[in-house]
């Protein structure tokens, strides 16, 4: 990998991408080792340095921006005081500067923002200007343009492109989008397993049994789930920002909605409050006709059970003292009654919906890839049964077939046992494919609705 260049690491989900870039930076899983080979960053060989040496490589040679950048990012911390803890110049000026050369507007009052104020796109964007302020003389990528809407993909491309020859950078990628590999790369390496796998790797089963409830059946109840008139913000101290202005949305039973729409419009905001995760300070939440409460904790066990979210980053969403089975096991125990014997089998046969060996359930998530840990958040997420699943962004950490895989699976579940979908994506072929209808948010307003098939042929669904 040269300075001036950008070098694109592609293969499917598992086989080593993350894993690499990490071997750059000194930084394996627990557990892993380098047992052959060499690695030369600079001259320098990162697992066999001492502790002070390598700290000093990552803190001025080496920037690395993992895939789940938000869980990187102190929530406590505003993002101009992020930025300035690695700056050389920490002045305001150059902040403003660095979050502009990440092309995240300076102009909203995003630096006096904490991190869950943030849209995913724009926390990917502020790591990445973190990682820039160091003055880096290369800069690993893991993802960089998962959860991005294709416009944006293209800037952080054309970006990419720019700081590898403004900034004379080696910049190295690991992808699963050839389109971004295509738009920006010099080079790309293929990564494969080569070792035989004695576990089943297959896709996601779409004829997948969805997990029973605790009277032992599923019910498809009639009307559905659907918010109106809401509003929702996020608030900064005595600044408050608008999230949603007046949303409307109902997602019928058995049937799959997508929202679409610009990084940072609302869309993971109006599936939170759909969850009961984010408050809605107007409007109203409805099951079947019935007011939900805003909040989760104020719902009922039933109706935390029937709704059920997959978020779009996993590993914040899970425990990383925890194992897979342990995580999976959690909302049987709430929500089903099956015996305690019966657990480790239920836990098998999750795994197994989502194209994930029963081996495994006894891993941590910080010994899965990025997209193992988004294959398990969606188990974690079936074991509880639901009658409607909440997905943001789920098959953004994964390669092609394993989205589509994954997206069987769901239209499965859905047509066989009328679970509802309500899909916030980026990909509109999948969009397209898999959904009925699709609404756009832009600046939290829903401004159209309309058969998904519309962007199958390149038309956007038509105005409210």
């Amino acid at each position: 990998m040269h300075a001036g260049r950008v070098t694109a690491l592609m293969g499917a989900s598992g086989s080593g991408k993350t894993t690499l870039l990490r071997a750059l930076v000194g930084h394996l899983p627990s557990g892993a080792a380098v047992t052959a080979g060499t690695l030369d960053v600079l001259g320098r060989t990162p697992h066999q340095l001492p502790a002070d040496d390598l700290r000093a490589l990552r803190r001025r040679t080496v920037a690395y921006v993992g895939q789940d950048p938000g869980s990187a990012l102190n929530p406590r911390m505003t993002v101009r005081r992020l930025i300035a803890e690695l700056a050389a110049d920490p002045t305001d000026q150059n902040v403003r500067a660095l979050l502009a050369e990440c092309r995240l507007p300076t102009d909203t009052g995003i630096a006096d923002r904490r991190p869950a104020a943030l849209s995913g796109g724009q926390q990917r964007r502020v790591a990445l200007a973190r990682a820039l302020a160091r003055g880096p003389r290369i800069l690993l990528l893991d993802e960089p343009t998962a959860g991005l809407d294709t416009a944006l993909r293209d800037e952080i491309a054309h970006l990419l492109r720019h700081l590898a020859v403004s900034r004379n950078l080696a910049v190295v990628i690991a992808t699963h989008d050839p389109e971004l590999a295509e738009a920006c790369a010099d080079d790309t390496i293929r990564l494969t397993v080569r070792t035989p796998r004695t576990d089943r790797e297959p896709g996601p089963r779409a004829s997948a049994e969805p997990p029973e409830n605790s009277a032992g059946s599923k019910t498809v109840a009639g009307e559905g789930l659907a918010v109106a008139g809401v509003d929702a913000f996020f608030r900064t101290g005595r600044q408050q920002r608008t999230a949603l202005t007046g949303a409307a949305l109902t997602a019928q039973p058995g049937s799959a909605c997508a929202v679409v729409g610009p990084s940072g419009s609302g869309k993971t905001t109006l599936l939170r409050v759909l969850a009961g995760l984010h408050p809605a300070h107007t409007g109203h939440v409805t099951l079947d006709g019935r007011p939900l409460a805003a909040g989760a904790r104020r719902r009922t066990r039933e109706q935390q059970r029937r709704i059920q979210l997959v978020p779009q980053n996993p590993l914040d969403a899970l425990n990383p003292r925890r194992t897979v089975a342990q995580q999976l096991t959690r909302p049987l125990k709430l929500h089903t009654d099956l015996p305690k014997h019966a657990m480790p089998g239920r836990v098998a046969e999750l795994l197994d919906q989502v194209g994930l060996p029963a081996s495994h359930a006894d891993r941590h998530p910080s010994e899965l890839s990025g997209g193992q840990r988004q294959r398990v958040s969606i188990a974690r997420a079936l074991a509880a049964g639901p009658d409607i699943l909440l997905c943001d962004e789920v098959t953004s950490a994964l390669d092609a077939d394993t989205a589509t895989g994954i997206m069987d699976l769901l239209t499965g579940l859905r047509e066989g046992h009328g679970m509802t979908l309500v899909v916030v994506s980026h990909e509109h072929h999948l969009v397209a494919r898999y959904t009925d209808t699709v609404h756009v948010l832009e600046a939290g307003r829903i401004t159209g609705s309309g058969p998904a098939a519309r962007l199958a042929l390149g038309t956007s669904p038509a105005h409210s």
